[in-house]
C-alpha cells in the first residue's frame, strides 16, 4: 500500500469543527492543505483557528516551535474549488445531506486530476449513494474521523459498492501515516462503531423499561462489573438524547426494521419530552449545581456463609472459587452436575445464562464480570419466590469479597451478560456478512467507544456456546426476534478445531455488505 506523499496537497471542504481537524492532523503530518467553504470568510476563520491551535500546542511544550512555525506556513484558504486543482486528497465534511454532497463531489471531479482520492467523513449516509453519478467512483470511498480528529485515533475507511481496492489501500494508508489507526470496513449502515454499539444502550434502556433496575444502577454494573468507562444512561446523556435516538432509529430503519435494533419507547418520550440530556439541563439525570444525581441502589450488609459447595466448573466465573478461599471461606467442590454454588440453606447461585430465577425453586443469579476480582459491584437477580435466606447468603458472599451488591428484578441475562452477547452476536454477524473483520471491529469498538474488550475478544474469553446460549434462552422468553442467535454465532458454536475465533472473508473487492445506509452522526468520540 503506498500512502499519498508528503509533498502532495490535502484539501479539506468544510471548515467546522471536523473539517478544521481532519486539516490539522494532514497538516501535522506534512502536507500543504487547504481549507475551501462555501462560505469565503468561513474558510479563512478555520484557517486561522487551525493556527491558533498549532501556535497554543508549540506555547505549552506539546509541538517543537520549528514545526509549528512550518505547519503554520503550509495552510491556506481555498477562495473556490478551483483552487484545489493540485490536491491528491479532497476529504470532504460538510452538512450531512446527500444532495448538497453529491452535488460537491460532481463539481470537484471537473477540478481535480484523475489520481486524486475523493473522501467523505459521513458517518449518516451510504458511501455507494454519494458516489453515484459520479465519472470515477473508483476513487470513491469514505474516511470517517471521530470528532476530535486531532485527539482520536480511530478512522474507519468504508468501501463502497464501486470503490476501487487500491483506491481504499491508499485511504488506509495515509491515513496510518498521519498517526490514525484506520479499520476496513464495507459500506453498511452505521458502518463499525455505529452497528456494533447499539446493544450498549438498547439492552440498558430494555432492562429499564422491564423494570428491572434504575438507570444509576444499571450504569452502576456496567462502569463496576462490566469495565464500561460510562453507564449508557450517562453516556446518552452527554451526547444528546436526541442525538443519539436518531443513529438508533436510523440504523433500525436502515436494516428494514430488524427487531435486532428496534428503538427504545423509554428514550422516544424522554427526547419527546425535551429531556435531551446535559444540553437542556435534564436527561435521564438532572445536571446543574444544584441537581440531586440518585445514587445506584446498593444492598445492605448482610453475613456471609462460613462455606460453599461449587458444583461443576463455573466457566467465566471459575476465578470466584480462589476469591472465595482467600476470603476465608470454605470451599468445596464436584466435577458432576451445574454449574452453580450451593449454599449453605440450600439455595443455589448461578452465573446470568438467559433464564429467569422464577423458573427454580430457589436460585438467585449473579452477573457476569470482565473481572471478579477487579469488580468492585456485583448485581444480583432474585424473584419473589427466592426465599429471604438464599438471597441474603448471596449478599454477604460478595459483600464478603469487597464488592458492593446491587439486588435487581428476575431480568433474564441480567445486565453485563445480555449486554456482551448481543455484542458478540451483532459482530459475528457483521463478519459473516463481509461488514468488517472481526480484528478490526475490536479495534473499533475498543478505541471508537473505549470499550473494555472487542466483542470477539469477549468471545475467545467467554467460550463459543457462551453467548448462543444465553440468547437462545432469553430468546425463548422474549420471543419476536431481537435475542435470536444470528446463524454466524450458531456456526461458531461448531466451528471444526481448537482455535475459537471469529471466521469470516476478507471483504470482497467493491461489496458493500449489508448496502448503504444512513445513520445520524453523535457527538463527540463516545457513540
Amino acid at each position: 500500500m503506498t500512502a499519498i506523499e508528503r509533498s502532495r496537497t490535502v484539501a479539506v471542504v468544510g471548515a467546522g469543527t471536523m473539517g478544521q481537524g481532519i486539516a490539522q492532523v494532514a497538516l501535522l503530518a506534512g502536507h500543504r492543505v487547504l481549507i475551501h467553504d462555501i462560505n469565503g470568510a468561513l474558510a479563512a476563520d478555520g484557517v486561522g483557528m487551525v493556527q491558533d491551535r498549532l501556535e497554543r500546542m508549540a506555547a505549552k511544550g506539546r509541538l517543537d516551535r520549528a514545526e509549528a512555525e512550518d505547519a503554520i506556513g503550509r495552510i491556506g484558504a481555498a477562495p473556490d474549488l478551483s483552487a484545489l486543482a493540485e490536491a491528491a486528497l479532497v476529504v470532504e465534511a460538510v452538512v450531512e445531506d446527500a444532495t448538497v454532497k453529491r452535488a460537491l463531489f460532481a463539481a470537484l471531479e471537473e477540478v481535480v486530476s484523475p489520481d486524486a482520492l475523493l473522501a467523505t467523513n459521513t458517518s449518516s449516509l451510504s458511501v455507494t449513494e454519494l458516489a453515484a453519478g459520479l465519472a470515477h467512483p473508483g476513487r470513491f470511498l469514505g474516511l470517517h474521523f471521530f470528532n476530535p480528529a486531532p485527539l482520536l485515533p480511530l478512522v474507519e475507511v468504508v468501501s463502497g459498492f464501486a470503490t476501487d481496492p487500491a483506491a481504499a489501500d491508499r485511504g488506509y494508508a495515509t491515513v496510518l501515516g498521519w498517526g490514525k489507526t484506520p479499520v476496513r470496513c464495507a459500506d453498511t449502515p452505521g458502518f463499525i462503531v455505529n452497528r456494533i454499539a447499539r446493544p450498549f444502550y438498547a439492552e440498558a434502556f430494555a432492562v429499564y423499561e422491564e423494570r428491572g433496575a434504575d438507570p444509576a444502577t444499571i450504569d452502576a454494573v456496567l462502569r463496576e462489573s462490566g469495565g464500561f468507562k460510562m453507564g449508557p444512561f450517562a453516556l446518552t446523556d452527554l451526547i444528546g438524547q436526541d442525538v443519539n435516538e436518531a443513529v438508533t432509529r436510523s440504523v433500525w430503519e436502515s436494516f428494514f426494521r430488524s427487531p435486532k435494533f428496534t428503538p427504545s419507547l423509554a428514550q422516544r418520550r424522554l427526547v419527546q419530552s425535551g429531556r435531551l440530556g446535559r444540553k437542556s439541563g435534564h436527561g435521564w439525570f438532572p445536571y446543574g449545581p444544584d441537581a440531586q444525581v440518585p445514587g445506584p441502589h446498593t444492598a445492605g450488609p448482610e453475613e456471609a456463609p462460613e462455606k460453599v459447595t461449587v458444583v461443576g466448573d463455573l466457566g467465566p466465573a471459575a476465578g470466584l472459587v480462589e476469591l472465595f478461599e482467600e476470603a476465608g471461606i470454605a470451599v468445596a467442590t464436584t466435577a458432576r452436575g451445574g454449574p452453580y454454588i450451593q449454599l449453605p440453606g440450600e439455595g443455589q447461585l448461578v452465573l446470568a445464562d438467559g433464564k429467569t430465577s422464577i423458573e427454580f425453586a430457589d436460585v438467585v443469579y449473579f452477573d457476569l464480570a470482565l473481572d471478579y476480582r477487579g469488580a468492585t459491584r456485583i448485581a444480583l437477580s432474585a424473584s419473589e419466590d427466592t426465599s429471604e435466606q438464599t438471597l441474603a447468603e448471596a449478599i454477604g458472599l460478595f459483600q464478603k469479597l469487597g464488592k458492593k451488591v446491587s439486588v435487581i428484578g428476575d431480568v433474564p441475562g441480567m445486565i453485563v451478560a445480555r449486554t456482551v452477547a448481543m455484542l458478540i452476536d451483532l459482530t459475528a454477524d457483521a463478519v459473516a456478512r463481509g461488514a468488517a473483520r472481526a480484528e478490526d471491529i475490536d479495534t473499533a469498538m475498543r478505541l471508537g467507544v473505549n470499550y473494555p474488550l472487542g466483542p470477539a475478544e469477549w468471545h475467545a474469553r467467554l467460550g463459543r456456546d457462551w453467548a448462543y446460549d444465553l440468547l437462545h434462552h432469553l430468546d425463548e422468553r422474549c420471543p419476536g426476534g431481537r435475542y435470536a442467535p444470528s446463524l454466524a454465532l450458531f456456526r461458531l458454536g461448531y466451528a471444526a478445531g481448537d482455535e475459537d475465533e471469529f471466521v469470516g472473508d476478507d471483504l470482497a473487492d467493491g461489496a458493500d455488505g449489508d448496502g448503504g445506509g444512513e445513520v445520524a452522526s453523535e457527538a463527540g468520540g463516545s457513540r
